[in-house]
C-alpha cells in the first residue's frame, strides 16, 4: 500500500503558516478553494509563476487567475468599472472571476500571458482565505492539475499528479463546489461570458444583464478547446451504454451492461453532479476505463457549465 508524500499536509494552523512561507519564498502551494484545488505561487515573482507554468504544462499563452482576500486588496491591482464593482459587491468572496484591466506594476507580467488584463478573484473557501494571509501576498493558482486534464477536487488527485514536486499540499478534504470560478470580462462595460462555472449564468444576469459570448481569442482560463480531459474517450449525450464501455450517469434510469458506473447524482440534482463531476472522471479513468459513456445532463442553472466541462474533455486531443 503507498503511503501519503511527505509533502501532503493537513490544513491546520501550522500547516497554513508554512504555506505561507512556502509562497513569500517562491515555491508552489497546492491548496482547496470552494471551487477545486489550485496550484499557487506568489503572483509579483515571476520565477515562481513560471514554476506553475512548468509543473503543469500549460501553454504559456493561457491567463492564471489571481486571488486576493478582499476587494480592497483586489483594487490595487486592477481597475473596477462600476458594473464589475457590482459583481464584485454582490459575489465576493465566492466562485467567480473577473477581468479587468491591470493597475499594479508589481503583478509578475507571466499572470497575464502578455495581455493588459487580470483574472482575479476573492475566494470563501476558508483555507485559502487564511493562506492568503499567511502569504501576504496575491497568489495566482489555476487548477492543481497537469494542463488539459481533469481539475482536482480532492489533496490525493493533487498527490497523484505531482507527487512531491509540489513543495506543500494543503489538505482539506473534498472541494464543495467542484467547478472552478465562472469567468466575466467586460467589452466597455459590456459583460462577456468568457467561462461557465461554478456561479450560474442566470445569477449573474440578474445584476449584469445579458452576458455576451466571447470571440476565438484566448483572453481567460479555461478557453482551451480541449480541456479538463480524462486519459479515456467520452462519448456524449449517451442513453445506451456500447460493449466495454464505463458510463457516467446521472439520474434515476441507468442504461445496464457498463463496464463500470459511476452517477453524477441519481436525483437529478444539477449542483450534486457539478460537484461529483471531476472526482467521478478520474475515479473511471484510475480503474482503467478506455471509454467512458456520458448520460446527458439538462442544460439548465450549472448543467450548463457540467456540459460545457465535458464538451471539452470529449473534444479532439491537440
Amino acid at each position: 500500500m503507498n503511503s501519503a508524500p511527505a509533502n501532503l499536509r493537513t490544513a491546520d494552523a501550522a500547516a497554513i503558516a508554512r504555506g505561507g512561507e512556502i509562497i513569500r519564498a517562491g515555491g508552489l502551494v497546492a491548496f482547496p478553494t470552494e471551487t477545486v484545488y489550485g496550484l499557487g505561487a506568489d503572483a509579483t515573482n515571476d520565477r515562481a509563476v513560471a514554476s506553475i507554468f512548468a509543473a503543469k504544462g500549460r501553454p504559456q499563452f493561457n491567463p492564471l487567475i489571481v486571488h486576493v482576500p478582499d476587494v480592497v486588496a483586489a483594487e490595487e491591482i486592477v481597475a473596477f468599472t462600476p458594473l464589475a464593482r457590482k459583481l464584485a459587491q454582490a459575489f465576493w468572496p465566492g466562485a467567480l472571476t473577473l477581468v479587468l484591466p491591470r493597475k499594479a506594476k508589481k503583478l509578475s507580467l507571466l499572470v497575464s500571458a502578455g495581455l493588459d488584463t487580470v483574472a482575479v478573484r476573492v475566494p470563501s473557501g476558508a483555507v485559502a482565505q487564511k493562506l492568503l494571509h499567511a502569504a501576504g501576498t496575491p497568489i495566482a493558482a489555476p487548477s492543481a492539475n497537469v494542463s488539459g486534464r481533469i481539475s482536482p477536487t480532492l489533496a490525493s488527485h493533487v498527490a497523484e499528479e505531482f507527487g512531491e514536486t509540489v513543495d506543500l499540499i494543503l489538505d482539506d478534504g473534498a472541494a464543495t463546489l467542484g467547478l472552478e470560478s465562472t469567468v466575466i470580462g467586460f467589452d466597455g462595460e459590456n459583460p462577456v461570458l468568457l467561462r461557465l462555472g461554478a456561479m450560474a449564468r442566470a445569477e449573474i444576469e440578474k445584476i449584469a444583464g445579458p452576458l455576451a459570448m466571447p470571440g476565438a481569442k484566448i483572453t481567460s482560463p479555461g478557453q482551451l478547446i480541449n480541456h479538463y480531459a480524462p486519459l479515456a474517450a467520452l462519448r456524449l449525450n449517451a442513453n445506451d451504454v456500447k460493449p466495454g464501455e464505463a458510463l457516467l450517469a446521472f439520474g434515476a434510469h441507468v442504461p445496464e451492461g457498463a463496464r463500470m458506473t459511476r452517477n453524477l447524482s441519481a436525483t437529478g440534482n444539477v449542483k450534486e453532479a457539478a460537484a461529483n463531476l471531476f472526482a467521478m472522471l478520474r475515479e473511471l479513468d484510475s480503474n482503467g476505463a478506455q471509454n467512458i459513456a456520458v448520460m446527458p445532463v439538462p442544460e439548465h442553472g450549472l448543467g450548463e457549465a457540467i456540459n460545457d466541462r465535458l464538451r471539452r474533455a470529449a473534444a479532439p486531443r491537440t
